[in-house]
């Protein structure tokens, strides 16, 4: 993190020119100074590992829609059991992100992993579109969301802080590898058109099993000295260190980033099977997240540094021009011409790759080492808003209009997005406008 000129929030009496971390708790920022050429160590290898697997299973979920589909639902209906489940996760991240802070981001990690797999296996007891299906699917949004926050959280608090922003794309590169795997093996159960129940026992079982393996991980992993907030978990805490480190417009990009990536995680596997695209002996979801992650996991390795080099802004921006690409390439996939998912898949993987990690760090910026726990929850809360309000419009808008118009009413945000928060970047003096 860059240091700023600003109030001492010790005493809030004087300026001084130490960042947030060190003035806040300066024992931390001296053991993260004796750090500094530590980020690859055990334990971060370890979290990467978790990482890995846990999306691997996570994105077997991007075959949820057709599991709607099979218990008799529409287009309509996969946007609004997406996007209406993930409210569960949203309304309870505030209490979430106390935890996190309280019992520490390694426990937390654990808990998240159990309600993921509990609520995976779950939908085995589904035949049709009851309540049941959105009590399960919030479940696996809220599973996967304490444990991309804890996750978060962990890596933010051991990496130094000016390889902050590195550290969170490296664990990204984890997810990424994930990524490669989970959605082509979803289709090895789920590729063939005619689609039986056994088939879906298969997806939910394999994602239930593979939460076994990160689970364990986290046995082996040490948990942040520094960490333990023992104060009660409570909304008002919550609100009140939101309202002190308020990190500004980042958070409306963060928003757009949650309508963006429901392209590759709802609504992509329907627009494969409405379109009819098929390539003999190869899975097209297979080769969409291959292309996908394939290209993220070397842009976000052969540019780690970047955001440290030129700063996170300006990596942030570059990343929402690809990703709003990304969405107006899908018009040229047809039929016809299966193959060009690629380009799509391209575009996106770049720009996932450049804005996650430096969002995440714009906006953990602005919160003290002790509340990282809140800061990542908050990135992760406008994330899931992102998703609940754009899910259930988007399915309405290619219900009606068709994925055209869905894929590009997602690149307009994005776009719009991008450009509220350049502009408030450019009000913000020279010397400070593009790093954290």
């Amino acid at each position: 993190m860059s240091s700023t000129i600003s109030p001492c929030p010790i005493d809030n009496s004087s300026v001084c020119d130490r960042s947030v971390d060190e003035c806040t708790h300066p024992d931390t920022a001296s053991a993260v100074e004796k750090q500094e050429h530590r980020l690859y160590d055990r334990d971060f290898l370890i979290a990467v590992a978790s990482q890995t697997c846990f999306v691997m299973a996570n994105t077997l979920m991007a075959h949820y829609a057709r599991w709607i589909e099979f218990l008799g639902g529409d287009l309509r209906q996969v946007g609004l059991i997406m996007g209406s489940a993930a409210l569960l996760g949203l309304l309870l991240r505030p209490w979430m992100a106390q935890w996190i802070n309280r019992i520490g981001a390694r426990a937390m990690w654990g808990v998240g992993y159990f309600v993921f797999a509990i609520s995976s296996i779950g939908n085995l007891a589904l035949y049709d579109l009851s309540a049941g299906i959105y009590l399960l699917r919030g479940g696996i949004v809220l599973g996967g969301a304490i444990v991309f926050a804890s996750g978060l959280t962990f890596v933010s608090q051991t990496a130094p802080s000016n390889r902050r922003a590195e550290a969170i794309g490296i664990l990204g590169v984890g997810g990424f590898m994930g990524m490669l795997l989970g959605p082509a093996l979803g289709d090895l159960f789920l590729g063939s058109d005619h689609r039986v129940r056994f088939d879906f026992v298969m997806l939910f079982s394999a994602a239930t099993i593979a939460n076994a393996i990160p689970a364990g991980l986290l046995l082996f992993l040490h948990a942040p000295k520094s960490v333990g907030d023992q104060r009660p978990a409570r909304l008002g805490e919550f609100v009140q260190t939101v309202r002190r480190y308020w990190p500004g417009t980042i958070l409306l990009v963060n928003f757009a980033f949650g309508i963006c990536i429901t392209a590759p995680l709802i609504f992509v596997a329907s627009f494969v099977d409405t379109m009819h695209l098929k390539t003999p002996g190869v899975s097209i979801i297979g080769v969409f997240f291959w292309c996908y992650a394939g290209l993220a996991i070397l842009v976000r390795l052969g540019f780690r540094r970047l955001p440290d080099v030129i700063g996170p802004a300006k990596v942030l921006v570059a990343g929402t021009v690809f990703m709003s690409m990304a969405m107006f390439a899908f018009t040229i996939v047809s039929p016809e011409r299966p193959w060009m998912i690629v380009v799509p898949a391209l575009l996106g993987g770049v720009g996932h790759s450049l804005m996650f990690h430096t969002m995440i760090t714009l906006t953990l910026t602005r919160f003290p080492h002790a509340a990282h726990g809140t800061g990542s929850t908050l990135a992760l809360m406008t994330l899931d808003l992102g998703m609940i309000i754009g899910a259930p419009l988007l399915g309405l808008i290619g219900q009606h209009y068709g994925f055209a118009a869905l894929f590009a009413t997602v690149g307009v945000v994005c776009i719009c997005a991008a450009l509220v928060y350049l502009g408030s970047r450019l009000r913000v003096p020279a010397p400070q406008r593009w790093g954290a």
